[in-house]
């Protein structure tokens, strides 16, 4: 199978007459659109079709502008070097600044607005987005004036945007120097982080060594990259009035404190649980202490060694996803039999994995580095699960297909659980035991490991207040999460003090926090794939409709929709102790190995 995507729906080329012509036409309606918010929106006059203009211009100018900077997003994250693309993203960029003005404008217009409900409720366009119209008029009290609003939008692109570019170049091309067959070879930075997989204990141990020691070549430039950052975001939500960078977060991703804090004390009352995992799997792999080095947590273990070629992995996820529901197979056949999936490793690409939902032509693609192994095919369905997501909005409004961070990792996490559950149930007891691990390691990274990063992330931008961060203090602070996180359960010297540096998820002035919304996901999903367990069918076609408004509700309002209260640390609690008693069971088998 091809395991290159096929973008040419959305262009063929940089130079077609396709993109030259909506690139014309973008630049054309931006400057309607400048020009109408100046003459209409000095009065409260006609609000209704003021509004309706809007939303029917935004969404032209917006639906053009996603699918010029998703072709050239998508085609630089495989080909980091590509001078048409990256030329792309930026002339996106500096163009997107035009738009500040207009948009600052309706925001602060609209939050004037009196009556607001009553006025929407005169217009079926307007009901339609009567959850993006009343959280715009709500978020208005946290703009600046016109002119503060388009310099924080120009001083961005030579801001934080080039931090951020600058560090996606330096980890697409890091080579690292590995010994493989007795030579040392160079090799992309995905490769090497994937050979922590690797049956070999050697190989995993040399590999994690030569990454950190790559790293060195980096450091400096990736501190001054997140501490340029950093730096801007904590400037930009003071100015605005936001009480903190959290506060900003969570806003953005239309939760509350009290949910997060919820969340937070069920998942701090799990880790002795997690720890007693981590130490069986030390012991299982011959620690005599009892304690998993850093590179062995995501060895394989027992006898199974699971491999999978790219095609053995597409008729696996679709036959299981068919367990679930059919319409959720056609989609993961869709994905792979069309070239939706950029799935081979090679230099110059992006490391990790992420999706990629293209509403504007109905379709999404997926970037992955596959290798072969289970834990390459669970990414695989994890980022399907993005994919089918963005398939049950395709229906919805433009403005209402974009959900928040949170709810984001909902499919994903529950197609992930859909593979490793019925894989268990046809596997070998070896198999069995080795998916088992798998899903349990994985449960891990998105609560151990994410917790961690949230209290990095929390004391980097506390200091951060007083001054950039040295490399040096960087590695302490990633060190002293890891240990608080890991407690007994990882050796305390040989931990990870690069995390930092290879996660590109701290490298973004619009998605901080992105760690705590990964842990909200997978327990999310648990709770939700407990209740398919016991309605069954009925529960499929409930869940695509949560599905579906997603863009267009708070996190509470679309739990509640499952009758899921987020703000109780019980319904946290149950999700945990599903993981919990998976660890119960692997400590068993492991007894009896």
């Amino acid at each position: 199978m091809n395991m290159r995507w096929d973008l040419d729906v959305l262009y063929t080329s940089f130079d077609s007459p396709e993109c030259e012509q909506d690139w014309e036409h973008l630049c054309r309606e931006t400057e309607e659109v400048k020009s109408w918010a100046r003459e209409q929106l000095g009065n409260q006059e006609n609000a209704v079709v003021k509004m309706e203009a809007y939303i029917t211009k935004m969404t032209s100018i917006l639906q053009k502008q996603n699918r010029l900077y998703s072709f050239a997003e998508l085609t630089a994250s495989v080909d980091a070097k590509n001078e048409k693309a990256l030329q792309m993203v930026e002339r996106i960029q500096n163009q997107s600044v035009e738009l500040v003005e207009p948009n600052v404008q309706f925001q602060k217009w609209l939050g004037a607005v009196d009556d607001l409900d009553g006025q929407i409720g005169e217009s079926a366009l307007l009901e339609t987005h009567r959850f993006m119209l009343k959280e715009m008029a709500e978020k208005s009290k946290y703009m600046l004036s016109e002119k503060e609003e388009i310099i924080i939008a120009k001083m961005k692109n030579t801001g934080s945007n080039a931090w951020t570019k600058l560090q996606e170049m330096l980890t697409s091309t890091l080579l690292v120097e590995v010994t493989v067959n007795g030579e040392k070879q160079p090799l992309p930075l995905p490769v090497v982080r994937n050979m922590a997989y690797e049956k070999d204990p050697e190989v995993r141990k040399q590999a994690y060594e030569a990454e950190l020691a790559a790293y060195k070549k980096i450091e400096e430039s990736s501190a001054a990259s997140l501490n340029g950052i950093k730096g801007e975001v904590i400037t930009v939500a003071k100015l605005r009035g936001y009480e903190s960078v959290l506060d900003k977060t969570l806003k953005d991703a239309r939760m509350d404190q009290e949910t997060l804090d919820a969340m937070w004390t069920a998942i701090r009352e799990s880790l002795p649980t997690f720890h007693k995992y981590y130490s069986k799997k030390a012991e299982l792999l011959g620690h005599a202490s009892g304690k998993l080095p850093f590179y062995d947590m995501f060895a394989p273990v027992g006898d199974a060694d699971m491999r999978f070629t790219y095609e053995e992995a597409r008729d696996f996820i679709v036959k299981h996803f068919g367990s679930f529901s059919e319409k959720l197979a056609n989609y993961a056949a869709r994905a792979f039999d069309n070239r939706w999936i950029d799935a081979e490793t090679r230099e110059g690409k992006r490391g990790g994995a992420f999706c990629a939902n293209l509403h504007v032509v109905g379709e999404s693609r997926i970037m992955a580095n596959y290798t072969g192994s289970y834990n390459d095919v669970s990414t695989l369905a994890h980022e399907l699960g993005h994919g089918y997501h963005g398939d049950c909005l395709v229906k919805e409004a433009f403005f209402n297909s974009d959900y928040p961070m949170p709810i984001a990792e909902t499919a994903s996490i529950l197609c992930e659980t859909i593979i490793a559950n019925a894989a268990l149930q046809q596997a070998t007891p070896n198999e069995a035991f080795a998916i088992l691990e798998n899903d349990i390691s994985g449960a891990g990274q998105v609560i151990v490991d994410i917790y961690s990063r949230f209290l990095f992330e929390s004391a980097l931008i506390e200091k951060r207040e007083n001054g950039s961060l040295s490399v040096n203090e960087l590695k302490e602070l990633m060190l002293q999460a890891q240990k608080e996180a890991y407690g007994n359960g990882l050796d305390p010297e040989k931990l990870h003090p690069y995390m930092w540096v290879c996660k590109p998820h701290y490298y973004s002035a619009d998605y901080n926090y992105y760690n705590f919304p990964y842990a909200f996901g997978l327990l999310f999903a648990k709770g939700l794939y407990a209740v398919y367990l016991e309605r069954g069918e009925a529960f499929v076609e409930q869940y695509d409709q949560l599905l579906a408004v997603t863009g267009k509700m708070s996190i509470a309002d679309v739990a509640a929709i499952m009758d899921v209260d987020v703000r109780s640390v019980d319904f946290w609690r149950n999700s945990l102790s599903l993981i919990g008693k998976d660890i119960e069971k692997f400590v068993e088998l492991a007894a009896s190995r």
